[in-house]
């Protein structure tokens, strides 16, 4: 019984969802990209400008750079910087999402 709690404990810890980074080439995504790489803060990068392409039509509310994760939805270099900040305070936090989609 030991051995199968384990084995869920060392699963979840390999099934940690990744922050998703949307980023469009501005000023501002390049930074964002940077915090993350300096933090080493593991995350999806997304080109909203492929999107259309890649998947189902355009973004043209979304804003850019912006990061969806278990935390929240966080919008703009500020906000990002705030999650940023966050990740480092509770760098291993256990934070849980009930969405089927974090």
């Amino acid at each position: 019984m030991v051995q199968f709690y384990l084995a869920i404990l060392f699963y979840n810890r390999l099934a940690k969802r990744k922050p998703i980074l949307l980023v469009d080439g501005s000023q501002d995504s390049t930074k964002a990209v940077r915090m993350f790489k300096r933090l080493g803060i593991e995350y999806v990068e997304y080109d909203i400008r492929k999107f259309e392409e890649s998947c189902c039509g355009e973004l043209p509310t979304t804003k850019a750079p912006s990061v969806f994760a278990v935390e929240g939805i966080f919008k703009g270099l500020e906000k990002i910087d705030e999650y940023v900040s966050l990740k480092r305070n509770t760098h291993d936090s256990n934070i849980e999402s009930e969405s089927a989609y974090w």
